[in-house]
């Protein structure tokens, strides 16, 4: 249940993840095919223009905490909003690869300090008690900004290509006025939240850094399963396998309907089997839904693929910030996770370059989809032997002359 003291906070993270990714990365996904098919730019092109967002939004996360304990948070946020709103209305119309590269980098650095700031921000103004049910629902600002781009841009796209550009950057704008609204209102955290909630295993256990660095590294290679769907998924689908642009649009608005309720399903599932096993099953599951293409492209296979791989995004986002939480504490937990955010970043950053030089190289995007599921295949096995390294520590603990 959602209290009325936390609505400041919620419409802060919930702008913050909507521009973020849920417009700055994923509005970029259903214009893909229209920048090829208008002739603005080349298929390897539109894809390199894909992952220069990537690589901006690695520059973001490693920056995003200096900057937000250097300068008032409120001016950060308000100027990456700012940033993305630019990089639709300055690239409303057609331009050199270099132009559209430099401003797909500065939306990826707008958006990542967006998604590192944004929900601190919130969780730091919201009581300890109510963290978790916030902590899930700022995320789904992911979802709907893919599902508010999955509705509008193919919409937008039947009038002009221009139109669509200039709108998102007003959607961007009105975002970022809520935003601020929220923040305005946020009430002033209490100094001794993050000593009075220590984590106890953090207290018991030794050996935490290697679980921790254990599960950065399995939200590492989620970034990896993180690209093909959503960089080149409404392209596979359009123009690779021939469905046309509606098709793989209808596609995209199932894959934004998942986004919306992956952080909902994620805290049910967290709250009945715990942040470690709920992880354990969201990888699982995205792995099997990122790999189904692969056997299948029937109606409901594709569907079925958009949905979880759509939920399971923020879904997996909203569980690793839990389990991290639960590891070290309320207290260091912005610290690690704006770690975590700079660690997916850089896998995120790598695989958009080297899947583009794939598709280059090879000319179909297929493959792709086979080396994202077994690198989150990889992210099951460090989950869970992370679980047993904490184990051994805990008996350890317990057994003092062992060590």
């Amino acid at each position: 249940m959602v209290h009325k003291e936390d609505l400041p906070a919620l419409l802060t993270g919930v702008m913050a993840t909507l521009a973020g990714i849920g417009v700055a990365r994923f509005a970029y996904t259903p214009l893909l095919p229209a920048l090829i098919q208008e002739q603005w730019f080349s298929a390897s092109q539109a894809a390199y223009l894909g992952a220069a967002n990537l690589l901006g939004y690695l520059v973001g996360a490693l920056t995003a905490h200096f900057l937000s304990e250097r300068f008032s948070p409120r001016r950060v946020i308000g100027m990456s909003f700012a940033g993305i709103a630019l990089s639709f209305l300055l690239c409303a119309g057609p331009g050199s690869f270099t132009w559209f590269f430099v401003w797909r980098l500065v939306s990826g650095i707008a958006g990542a300090i967006l998604m590192v700031v944004g929900p601190s921000l919130a969780l730091a103004h919201t009581a300890a008690s109510r963290r978790t049910g916030v902590g899930a629902l700022v995320f789904t600002g992911i979802g709907l900004g893919a599902l508010l781009s999955a509705w509008v841009v193919p919409l937008l796209l039947n009038a002009s290509l221009i139109a669509t550009w200039l709108t998102l950057g007003g959607l961007t704008l009105i975002a970022g006025w809520l935003c601020d609204r929220g923040l305005s209102h946020l009430t002033p955290p209490s100094v001794s939240t993050a000593s009075a909630a220590e984590n106890p295993i953090k207290a018991k256990h030794a050996g935490m850094a290697m679980v921790v660095l254990m599960v950065i590294g399995a939200y590492a290679l989620d970034a990896v399963g993180f690209v093909p769907h959503t960089v080149f998924w409404v392209d596979y689908l359009a123009r690779e396998n021939a469905l046309g642009n509606h098709a793989a649009a209808l596609q995209w608005g199932i894959f934004g309907v998942g986004a919306v309720c992956g952080p909902l399903i994620a805290g049910t599932v967290a709250r009945r089997l715990g942040w470690h096993n709920g992880l354990v099953l969201a990888f699982l599951v995205k792995a099997g839904a990122v790999a189904l293409p692969l056997l299948s492209l029937a109606f409901v296979s594709r569907s079925v693929s958009s949905f979880v791989v759509g939920a399971m995004i923020p879904g997996i986002v909203a569980l690793t910030s839990g389990r991290l939480a639960e590891l070290v504490g309320p207290g260091a937990h912005k610290r690690i996770w704006g770690r975590a955010t700079a660690a997916f970043a850089a896998a995120q950053a790598i695989a958009g370059y080297g899947m583009s030089a794939l598709y280059d190289l090879w000319g179909t995007y297929t493959p792709l989809f086979a080396i994202s599921a077994f690198m989150l295949a990889g992210g099951v096995t460090l989950i869970l032997l992370s679980h047993g390294v904490l184990e051994r520590h805990g008996r350890m603990s317990a057994h003092p002359w062992r060590q």
